[in-house]
């Protein structure tokens, strides 16, 4: 029987036609040991299950254990997963950092909103960023020993007092020498910057690059992104908005390192983020220009990446002249790109009409302008009375898949029937642009 207060490893799911499907586990099956080993967490699971040879120790939800031999391929999983994803409770960020966007939001919104997390394993199962100052010795041994990789750091500034000082905690300076760690195991390293106004800018951005690049080549990118404002900073850090000239400024620097660190090495190294460029209204640089994306999550390139699909789903077509009319709504940042390319549908759909919607945020504030944050209640209210046609399309990213709700807790269903319009949700890629303008929309 499990002793008071002991991880448990409860298996949630089973993959149908996985090992584990064929050795007849079960979800609420318990995962004891692998090999004699007790696993702290994912990362022992992920490090223990690669073998080709395991000894599985299981107890069933009757409470009877098995110990299962398995033979498999290398690095093949065994195709379960568990009621704590992480096999472990999530770990919350230590700071008060100076731009946080969680300390921006407004009161009363659901409590998973509100949960800072700043989890390494987190970083490499699904891409988050993280300071570093919650980790302990230990923790970095660990990543260093497994040989994990990439790990996304959010550095914002090279600078240790500086960075105490962004971060709000004594420490943080500190937790920088945890990189040089992983430099030195060979641990590849993405980098993210938050930039702020007057504050970790100008030389600070010089210093922090100058010092990121002595990381490489295991320090493989750097993105800077500007920081994110909402309307609820009451009693929080001043912080000042960049404009267009701001950007453009901020855009030339990087430029002049971009060039001389592609002399020098061979990569551009640090990027900057689409909002610079849509801020600064300077054209998207080619695909070529952001190095295979490695970025794109953290927004740099999807605009190009967006643009570059849409055109080549528009090559593979014949126009014709069918009939309808529909709606677009989005962010006010990305509506300019919507509309070039709505525009281009349109040139070989002539007799498409697409009412197309940049909606302000009311919300958080006019300052947040991505598509992200838009929610129910602005839809709702910029949207009554507007033409619409026969349904509404939307970004995927306004809503939690699952839910199917915004972030203000509205379902899709609800704002359907307040608009009487159906709402088609659109996948954040060109192909699915082009077909849920041009194609039928199809209730499932």
């Amino acid at each position: 029987m499990p002793k008071k207060n002991e991880k448990r490893h409860i298996i949630k799911t089973v993959l149908p036609g996985s090992i584990a499907d064929e050795m007849q586990l079960e979800p609420g099956d318990e995962l004891l040991r692998i090999n004699g080993k007790k696993m702290e967490d994912v990362f022992d699971y992920h490090y223990l299950v690669n073998d080709e040879f395991l000894t599985v120790l299981v107890r069933k939800s009757s409470g009877e254990e098995w110990e299962l031999e398995i033979e498999k391929d290398y690095e093949e999983d065994l195709g379960i997963t568990f009621e704590e994803s992480l096999m472990d409770s999530y770990r919350s960020c230590r700071n008060k950092c100076i731009f946080c966007f969680i300390d921006q939001m407004p009161p009363g919104m659901r409590e998973t909103l509100y949960f800072k997390d700043d989890d390494a394993r987190l970083s490499f199962l699904q891409g988050n960023y993280i300071t570093l100052t919650n980790m302990s010795d230990e923790d970095v041994e660990r990543i260093c020993f497994y040989k994990l990789s990439p790990i996304n750091i959010s550095v914002h500034t090279m600078n240790r007092e500086l960075r105490c000082k962004m971060l709000h905690n004594r420490f943080a300076g500190d937790a920088l020498d945890k990189i040089r760690h992983f430099y030195d195991a060979g641990i590849t390293m993405n980098s993210q910057i938050v930039l702020c106004k007057g504050i970790n800018d100008g030389a600070e951005l010089d210093y922090s690059i100058a010092e990121l690049e002595k990381l490489m080549p295991y320090m493989t990118s750097v993105s800077v992104v500007p920081v994110g404002k909402t309307k609820f900073r009451e009693g929080l850090y001043p912080l000042k908005s960049f404009g267009k000239e701001d950007a453009r400024l901020v855009l030339e620097q990087i430029f002049k390192w971009q060039e001389k660190l592609l002399k020098k090495h061979g990569t551009r190294f640090v990027h900057a983020s689409d909002e610079w460029f849509i801020t600064a209204e300077m054209p998207i640089p080619a695909a070529d220009y952001y190095e295979g994306y490695g970025q794109l999550e953290n927004g740099v390139g999807m605009v190009r990446s967006l643009m570059d699909e849409v055109e080549e789903t528009l090559q593979d077509m014949v126009g014709d002249d069918r009939e309808k009319e529909l709606s677009v709504a989005t962010g006010v940042l990305a509506a300019p790109i919507l509309r070039e390319l709505i525009g281009s549908i349109q040139k070989k759909f002539p007799k498409i009409t697409v009412h197309l919607y940049a909606i302000v945020n009311h919300y958080f504030g006019e300052e947040i302008t991505v598509a992200g944050l838009v929610t129910g209640t602005d839809l709702m209210e910029q949207l009554a009375g507007q033409p619409l046609g026969e349904y509404l399309c939307i970004p995927s990213v306004m809503i939690r898949p699952q839910e199917q709700d915004f972030l203000d807790d509205y379902t899709v269903n609800h704002v359907q029937s307040s608009l009487q319009t159906r709402i088609r949700i659109v996948k954040s890629d060109g192909a699915s642009l082009v077909h849920s303008i041009i194609d039928p929309f199809l209730e499932e």
